[in-house]
């Protein structure tokens, strides 16, 4: 085999490794892109998300007490309020539940059927 066709062979080789460079790093410049306008996307639609102003969880959290107040608080009025703001929640749950299974059409639990 004569010299140059070795220099020929190994441009070759040098020539095809790089169009395969290019190639994945164009591939790889077009899923970043695709991935970037995907996240966009979610954000925007993240961003128009809103949450009504009259929501159980703003009404809740509105009645809490300030920070550092149970310090100076007798233990009958924390343990009162402890008692109070988990039968709150629970019971905020229970709706939730009771709303749910009603959309859904599924039988309601005894347990969550209020006996008035």
């Amino acid at each position: 085999m004569p010299w140059w066709s070795w220099i020929l062979l190994w441009v070759a080789l040098i020539a095809v490794s790089l169009l395969c460079y290019v190639l994945l790093g164009i591939r790889l410049f077009r899923k970043i892109m695709a991935t970037l306008r995907e996240l966009s996307a979610a954000g925007a639609k993240l961003g128009r998300l809103s949450v009504p102003p009259e929501s159980v969880e703003d009404n809740a959290v509105a009645h809490r007490p300030a920070p550092g107040s149970a310090v100076f608080a007798s233990p009958e009025q924390m343990r009162h309020d402890y008692f109070a703001a988990k039968a709150s929640r629970r019971e905020l749950r229970r709706q939730r539940r009771v709303k749910r299974k009603a959309e859904r059409g599924q039988p309601q639990s005894l347990h969550d059927i209020e006996f008035s």
